[in-house]
């Protein structure tokens, strides 16, 4: 998993009055959990937004006035009008300990049945996966090459060494569909 060091300060007093003085000042209130204690704090919400808009999970190397942490960014509440981060919650990682998170589907690869004139239809962009930090892919790839037109991929058909997929296994992850524009295929005897 990609990692990135995240700095913040603890938030002296714990309530609404504190959180809104701290997002008046462009941070966002936030609580880690998971440890021997859990803690409040506040980070930039500038940098906060650059980890929570991408498509990637990181680990976050978190500096709360000296004290050290590695954690995942677990939930984030946003303002129901404007969007912007009101509040998030980051869970320690435990080296031993198996953490949940949202991997990144990268799909590599040209479909055959894609360049006949199928349609490549994702069902996900991300699925939830759990495993040791250590074993944590950036992200999973899946090569669509070799897939034909009515081709697909289920949640069952992906595996990534030391890790479990959390999702329904039946579950559709990608399929090249049929098009009005499918070329059809050569039929045995030049028909």
């Amino acid at each position: 998993m990609k990692t990135v060091s995240m700095s913040g300060s603890l938030r002296a007093n714990v309530g609404k009055k504190d959180a809104k003085m701290n997002r008046a000042n462009g941070k966002v209130p936030c609580v880690i959990y998971g440890g021997k204690e859990e803690l409040h704090f506040a980070v930039e919400g500038k940098i906060l937004d650059t980890i929570i808009f991408t498509p990637y999970t990181f680990l976050i190397d978190l500096d709360i006035e000296g004290r050290k942490f590695t954690a995942t960014l677990q939930d984030v509440q946003y303002h129901p009008v404007s969007d912007k981060t009101l509040h998030a919650d980051f869970l320690q990682v435990t080296p031993g300990k198996p953490i949940i998170v949202s991997l990144p589907i990268r799909v590599e690869g040209s479909s055959p049945g894609v360049l006949r004139g199928g349609k490549l239809v994702k069902k996900f962009r991300k699925l939830k996966v759990k495993g040791l930090a250590e074993h944590m892919p950036e992200e999973i790839v899946i090569n669509i090459s070799k897939m034909e037109i009515e081709d697909s991929l289920r949640v069952s058909d992906i595996k990534i060494p030391n890790i479990e997929i959390l999702e329904v296994m039946g579950n559709l992850v990608i399929q090249v569909a049929s098009t009005r524009a499918v070329e059809p295929a050569a039929t045995p005897g030049g028909k």
